[in-house]
C-alpha cells in the first residue's frame, strides 16, 4: 500500500515558522514521529518512513529549529538552544500531529539528539505520548566511550564549544561535523559531555530529577560499529529514566542487508530497523487499556 504523503506548514509557539511531512498508512493507525539528528535535515529519513508505513504505521518527519523547512537561520546573533526547541517546536508538532490523527497513539522516535529531546520533552508531557524510540541516540557524556574515545569525545564537544563562543555559532558544515548549529545548542550539548547532566541554559526544570519519573515505554536500538552511540553512552541515556519499562536492542553485524553502517547509514538500510520498531509499536499499542488511551489524548 503507497503512503499519501502530504505536507502541512506550522507556526510555532514564537512565531517561528516550520513543516511537517506526513505519511499516512491508515488514520486508525498509531502515528510516529520522527526527530533528526544534530544537523540531519528531516527529508533524511524518507527511506525509514516509508519503510515503517510499509508495515502498519503513520510517520511524521519534523526538521529540527535551524534545518530543512524551519524558518530560523542559523547565524551569528541567532541563537537558542534546547529550552526554546522543547518550548516551542516540539509542543507545535505534538499538538498538529494529535489533531491530525485524533484517534490513535503517538509515539516519538529520534535519531541521535532527536532522541535526547524526545526524552527530555516526554519528561514534561508523558500525558501526550504512548512510548518512545531511541536508535542511535544517547547520552554525549564522555565517559560513555572507552579510553582514548572518551578524550576524544571531551576534547572534541568542548573545542566546538570553543569555536562557537568564538563565532556566535557553529561553522559545522563548513567543518564537516553536525551542521550549522546554534550557539546555545552546542552549549547545552557540550555541557551534556562534560557532566553528564541535562542543565538547559534558560529552563527552569530540573530535568534529572523529571526524567526519574518519566513510566512511558522506550525502545532503545544501538548499531554495532556507530561509534557517536556505542552501547555504553546509549545506557548512559536509559540509565536516567529507571522507571520506565525498557526494551533494548543491539543490532549485531548481519542483521542488516549492508554491513559497516554507521551513525548515518542505517537510515538508508532500515527495512529490519523498520520491522522491530514496528512490531514493538503495535506491541505497546495493543497493552494500552481504555483509561490509559484517554489518559494519553487528553
Amino acid at each position: 500500500m503507497t503512503p499519501e504523503i502530504s505536507t502541512q506548514l506550522l507556526r510555532m509557539g514564537d512565531g517561528t515558522r516550520s513543516a511537517i511531512t506526513i505519511f499516512t498508512h491508515d488514520a486508525a493507525a498509531p502515528v510516529v514521529i520522527c526527530t533528526p539528528a544534530m544537523g540531519v535535515r528531516a527529508s533524511f529519513y524518507e527511506p525509514l518512513a516509508l519503510n515503517l508505513c510499509a508495515r502498519g504505521l503513520n510517520v511524521v518527519t519534523a526538521d529540527l529549529r535551524g534545518m530543512g523547512a524551519s524558518s530560523v537561520k542559523v547565524g551569528r546573533g541567532i541563537d537558542f538552544g534546547y529550552h526554546e526547541m522543547l518550548t516551542h517546536d516540539w509542543p507545535s508538532v505534538v499538538d498538529a500531529v494529535g489533531r491530525r490523527f485524533p484517534d490513535t497513539r503517538i509515539f516519538l522516535m529520534g535519531h541521535s539528539l532527536g532522541g535526547q529531546l524526545n526524552v527530555l520533552y516526554s519528561s514534561l508531557n508523558a500525558h501526550n505520548i504512548a512510548g518512545l524510540v531511541l536508535v542511535a541516540s544517547c547520552s554525549v557524556f564522555y565517559t560513555g566511550w572507552r579510553f582514548p574515545a572518551s578524550y576524544g569525545i571531551w576534547l572534541g564537544t568542548q573545542s566546538a564549544l570553543a569555536v562557537a563562543a568564538l563565532l556566535g555559532y557553529f561553522p559545522g558544515r563548513r567543518i564537516g561535523f553536525g551542521g550549522t548549529a546554534a550557539l546555545t545548542v552546542i552549549r547545552d550539548w557540550a555541557r551534556n559531555a562534560r557532566t553528564g547532566r541535562y542543565d538547559l541554559t534558560g529552563s527552569p526544570h530540573d530535568f534529572e530529577a523529571r526524567l526519574k519519573t518519566l513510566r512511558r515505554p522506550v525502545l532503545a536500538v544501538s548499531i554495532a560499529g556507530d561509534r557517536f552511540a556505542p552501547p555504553r553512552a546509549l545506557e548512559n541515556l536509559c540509565r536516567k529514566f529507571p522507571e520506565a519499562p525498557l526494551t533494548r536492542w543491539h543490532v549485531q553485524p548481519g542483521q542488516l542487508a549492508t554491513e559497516g553502517l554507521d551513525h548515518f547509514g542505517w537510515v538508508r538500510h532500515s527495512d529490519p530497523i523498520a520491522a522491530r520498531i514496528s512490531a514493538w509499536v503495535e506491541k505497546i499499542s495493543g497493552r494500552l487499556n481504555p483509561a490509559l488511551h484517554s489518559d494519553l489524548r487528553h
